[in-house]
């Protein structure tokens, strides 16, 4: 019988339904035989992060996360967020670009790892409020292997995102 891990990864769109996407990619993910116990968090709105750092005129980005556990191995469930990405529309032309879907690995299992694939717990997390906030509002006890706790890392970084409901348009605009 194959190990359970404990997984949380991470989702974010800022083309097309944004919304609609995750949510679908969610579900495919929640529903595949090897995935169980699917939490998603709330979504946030985001400005866009570039190589260059936000960008106010970019397209704004939806994030949430989600927990579960799963038996597939974490090369393998890089390999099924990499499928499920491509299935809606993510391309990978330009680094830190917009995208229809992205779909990270946060952490599996309290791994600590850095192979070219897949680097865990991911390196920028501890960084990135729009982890941290949905992550907090999913798990207010969260911890993030290697930095401690959510809400300090979060507090320490502060939180731009904000609330976003799922009654609002595919582009972000209120409704």
């Amino acid at each position: 019988m194959r190990q359970i891990a404990p997984i949380l990864l991470a989702f974010g769109a800022n083309l097309g339904d944004r919304a609609g996407a995750i949510r679908a990619a969610q579900a495919e993910l929640a529903a595949h035989l090897e995935i169980h116990e699917f939490e998603s968090s709330p979504l946030r709105e985001t400005i866009a992060l570039t190589e260059h750092g936000p960008d106010p005129e970019a397209p704004r980005y939806l994030n949430g996360v989600a927990q579960a556990v799963t038996t597939l191995e974490p090369l393998a469930l890089l390999r099924l967020v990499q499928q499920v990405e491509t299935k809606y529309g993510r391309t990978r032309t330009a680094r830190w670009g917009d995208r229809t879907l992205d779909i990270d690995v946060i952490s599996y299992a309290g791994l600590v790892q850095r192979t070219p694939e897949l680097t865990l717990p991911h390196p920028h997390a501890h960084e990135r409020d729009f982890v941290l906030s949905p992550w907090l509002a999913l798990d207010p006890n969260a911890v993030l292997l290697r930095h401690g706790r959510v809400a300090n890392l979060l507090e320490r970084i502060g939180d731009t995102t904000l609330p976003y409901t799922e009654n609002e348009s595919a582009g972000g605009e209120r409704v």
